[in-house]
């Protein structure tokens, strides 16, 4: 047995572990990035995204690289959501504005029956009375998804939420409850992503 607690530690560790190996960050070049072009080509999940009144340019942005990311169909931009080209937009979206599909409407409200006739089931991630957890969610393959993420302050208003197939919720455990809406796209889409792929 070693002599001391640390050469003794290091032995069980040495003997359980798997060898250490050495990573390296890779280059943007090594990264199998697509195209533009390739992007626009390839077929999306079938997913579209709302945000309803999203005050955030900075948000913004970010709905569009995490739409980029997995593959998202559209992005409909709503009510107060400002609309690209902008400079503050750019400067989360990194150049996925012009990958992404997106549109503007004044009302969420009728979009949503639109997309609705057009065969999407309409799911609201926010808090409400009869909210799915996300782990809980099981999303069909088959099934066409328009995911509604609302206001930094307000949330989903609550004419949409009363027009929802169903909501969903992120749970949390801290004293806020309220994540940030762009750190909620991304849980949600990586979730749907997974999900979907398995």
């Amino acid at each position: 047995m070693p002599g001391n607690y640390t050469e003794f530690f290091l032995t069980i560790v040495s003997d359980r572990a798997p060898s250490f190996m050495l990573m390296k960050k890779l280059k943007n070049e090594e990264l199998d990035r697509l195209s533009i072009e390739e992007f626009k080509a390839k077929e999306k999940q079938q997913i579209v995204i709302i945000l309803d009144n999203i005050r955030s340019m900075n948000n913004v942005g970010s709905a569009f690289r995490t739409a980029d990311a997995f593959l998202i169909e559209k992005i409909y931009l709503c009510g107060i959501t400002a609309s690209p080209p902008h400079r503050e937009i750019n400067k989360t979206a990194l150049g996925a504005t012009e990958s992404v599909s997106w549109e503007h409407h004044e009302k969420t409200e009728t979009l949503i029956e639109e997309l609705r006739e057009e065969g999407y089931r309409i799911v609201c991630v926010e808090q409400a009375d009869e909210s799915i957890p996300l782990q809980d969610f099981l999303p069909y393959k088959d099934c066409k998804y328009c995911l509604v993420f609302g206001n930094e302050v307000f949330g989903v208003s609550d004419e949409v939420v009363e027009k929802a197939d169903t909501c969903l919720e992120i749970p949390q455990f801290g004293t806020k409850h309220s994540l940030n809406v762009s750190v909620s796209i991304g849980v949600v889409m990586w979730d749907f992503f997974k999900k979907l792929e398995d």
